[in-house]
């Protein structure tokens, strides 16, 4: 375990930027190179990573997988995620909102309220929208940080909603006559519990699931109501 453990936090360590020799994982790891080779082929039989000729190669989601994986097998939560980058997990936030139909805006930066406010990913789907915020660590967090992290990221949503429509704000939302804007956190791992105030904590692995099954559970999260005063589309 604690071998294939240093391989994961190899893999990590030296994906960033895109593929790499195996060899150099083999180094970085400092396991026999035999074991390496073994456990390598295991990780590509369970479509955690590519190998080709003597390279591995590691998408986002693979890396997204490889880091869950390495946190099951015991690593620390705060080394594993400064391993990832949280343009990782709005990367893996947009792929998902788009493969469900969402048209999707990143970095979503506006004042309202004499204050600047951010939303880092923002899926919009007739009649949804949801307004993500990437955390992609929280090890340690008490409820009551993941408590203020939850309205924090309610307060941005209800910015938001109050300050479209906006000509500095380019959503497809603001073309509908209304909308249900949703506050939505995306962790790494599980939290100690699924909701804050009816925000939902969403662990990435379970994205795809949670996006698809919104429609039917929207009412029974925290979402702001938005009426446009435009004429002439359909609700």
């Amino acid at each position: 375990m604690v071998v294939e453990l240093n391989l994961l936090i190899s893999l990590l360590r030296l994906t960033g930027n895109g593929s790499v020799l195996i060899e150099s994982v083999n180094r970085d790891a400092r396991i026999p190179s035999y074991v390496t080779e073994k456990l390598l082929q295991n990780l590509q039989n369970q479509e955690l990573i590519y190998l080709k000729n003597d390279m591995v190669e590691a998408d986002t989601s693979s890396r997204l997988k490889l880091a869950v994986k390495a946190v099951s097998l015991g690593a620390d939560i705060e080394q594993v995620s400064s391993l990832l980058c949280w343009q990782e997990f709005e990367e893996i936030a947009a792929f998902a909102l788009r493969n469900n139909g969402y048209v999707v805006a990143k970095n979503v930066r506006f004042k309202h309220a004499g204050r600047k406010w951010e939303i880092d990913v923002v899926g919009c789907k007739k009649p949804l929208v949801a307004c993500v915020d990437c955390k992609h660590y929280h090890h340690g967090m008490s409820p009551s940080a993941m408590q203020k992290i939850a309205e924090a990221q309610s307060q941005r949503a209800k910015a938001l909603v109050d300050t479209l429509p906006s000509v500095t704000i380019k959503l497809d939302c603001a073309s509908w006559d209304r909308a249900k804007f949703v506050p939505v956190i995306l962790s790494l791992l599980p939290s100690r519990a699924k909701f804050y105030d009816d925000v939902p904590i969403v662990p990435v692995l379970q994205l795809q699931d949670f996006i698809s099954q919104l429609p039917v559970q929207v009412e029974c999260l925290t979402y702001f109501r938005k009426e446009f005063s435009h004429l002439g589309h359909d609700s």
